[in-house]
Parts: structure tokens; C-alpha cells; sequence
């Protein structure tokens, strides 16, 4: 008996792998595999581009422009209804990872989610929808409690990340918080502009929402396509001698690195 390993066969020489923000620690591991040489390893011509917002990354790899999207996991379904199509390669980080971020002037503490109550709070299309899952199951009714989630004005020429350009707009008075990842929480907090309501990764949020989503690598079926097939035998022996990559030893977690601390879950 043999188990079938199906390896992807790409017929283009170069591969486009869309982003929807491109200095972002949200989706680092790839644009670092890519700049490290680890596709170039493997025999694979990549380049990275940033493509905003993430429902047009996947747009572009349903239409066949792209031949992966680095972008949060649920936003497949912007473009692949129902996952018809789109595959999920691995994650690139565990859990959803954006923060809720308010201004310093409301007084919010950590955790205080009131404070969103009568507020306009900026966030991605796609990306807001953690958002608003959160709010509902943490008890609000956005409409009864006045929360207006909307993208930030100007996003759609963010340039290279969405965060820093939502960071500007709480510190313009644009907006009264935003939901974006750790590099606009970085430029909000060190400016004094906002302070840090939700970390999610750290516990923050009701019961499950660690779990709504994650960053992840995606690609759809129709690039897997033709493929080859290896057998290999099943046997432990034979696994125990299956080369490993050095993209995949490289991106072991180490006990050291605060980046892969355990975090608290409720």
C-alpha cells in the first residue's frame, strides 16, 4: 500500500504571489521566503506585489494573474464561494491577527469594549468582518449601539500598508479607532495617537475569536494542475528518512524567539 503524494507542476516560469500589505509583520513569513531565496530553493521564479484589499489578492488568483495570495484565511471566499477552487497551503502565523485600536483622548483601557459605543472605527473590507463576528459575540449590536465600522478614508491609496495609513487618520481625528494589523498599532501607540483595546493573539476578545481566522498562504486548484505523483511507502523507517527542505527547518518555531510565546486563550 502506498500513500500519493501530489506535487504541483507550474508551466510558467515566473509566479506572482499577491499581498495585501507589503511591510506588514501580518504576513512576513512569505515576503521573507521569497526575499531569503526559500522559492528560489525550490526551484520556483516568485515575485511579491501588493494587491489591496485582500479580496482583490484573491481575485486575482481566481482570475489566474496571481498563483498565490498571502492574506487571512476566511477571505477566500471573497472570489472562491464556498472554497470551490481555492486550496490553503499552510499558515503563516496562528490566530487572527489585528488589534482594535481607539484613540488616547476616550480614556479606553485594555479590554474595555465600550468604549466602541457611539464610534466610527476603520477596517479593511474583509478584514472587518472579525470585527463585527467579535462585537456580536461578545454582547453589542452595532446598530443599536451606534458602531459604524467603514473602511478609512483614503485606504484604497494606503500604498504599502493599510495599518499605517489608518494610524494617520485616528491621529487626523478621521477616525475614533481602527482594526488593523501590528504595524499600525506599532506607529499609533508610539505616536500617542491610540491605545491598544483588543489583542486577540493574547487573550483578549470573547471565548473563540483566537479562532475566527489566520494569515495564511492560499493557491487555487487550477495552478496545481497538470501534476506528477511520487509514491512513497508509508513505513516510519522510510518518513524518518524523507529530506526536508531548508524553508521548512528554518521555519521551525524556537523556544527563544517572542514571537512564538505562548499566549493566553480563554
Amino acid at each position: 500500500m502506498y500513500d500519493r503524494l501530489t506535487v504541483p507542476v507550474y508551466s510558467r516560469p515566473a509566479m506572482r504571489i499577491a499581498v495585501p500589505d507589503l511591510i506588514s509583520n501580518s504576513y512576513f513569513p512569505v515576503i521573507a521566503a521569497s526575499e531569503l531565496g526559500f522559492f528560489a530553493a525550490e526551484g520556483l521564479d516568485v515575485s511579491v506585489e501588493l494587491v489591496f484589499p485582500v479580496s482583490k489578492a484573491y481575485e486575482a488568483l481566481r482570475d489566474g494573474s496571481a498563483a498565490f495570495v498571502g492574506g487571512s484565511a476566511h477571505s477566500a471566499l471573497a472570489a472562491f464561494p464556498g472554497w470551490r477552487g481555492a486550496r490553503l497551503l499552510c499558515a503563516q502565523a496562528q490566530g487572527m491577527y489585528w488589534f482594535l485600536v481607539m484613540r488616547s483622548d476616550l480614556g479606553a483601557h485594555r479590554g474595555d469594549l465600550d468604549c466602541v459605543k457611539g464610534r466610527s472605527i476603520g477596517a479593511a473590507p474583509w478584514v472587518d468582518m472579525g470585527l463585527k463576528r467579535l462585537l456580536i459575540d461578545a454582547g453589542y449590536d452595532l446598530e443599536r449601539d451606534g458602531i459604524r465600522i467603514a473602511p478609512v478614508p483614503g485606504a484604497l491609496n494606503a500604498g504599502v500598508n493599510f495599518g499605517i495609513n489608518a494610524a494617520r487618520a485616528l491621529e487626523d481625528g478621521k477616525i475614533d479607532g481602527f482594526w488593523a494589523n501590528g504595524m499600525g498599532t506599532e506607529v499609533a501607540v508610539r505616536s500617542g495617537a491610540g491605545t491598544v483595546v483588543l489583542d486577540v493573539r493574547r487573550g483578549d476578545g470573547p471565548r473563540g475569536c483566537f479562532d475566527y481566522t489566520f494569515s495564511a498562504l492560499a493557491t487555487a486548484t487550477s495552478c496545481c494542475a497538470p501534476t506528477r505523483t511520487l509514491q512513497l511507502r508509508p513505513s516510519a523507517r522510510s518518513r524518518r528518512h524523507l529530506p526536508r527542505s531548508s524553508a521548512t527547518r528554518s521555519a521551525r518555531p524556537r523556544r527563544h524567539a517572542a514571537f512564538f510565546l505562548p499566549t493566553k486563550r480563554r
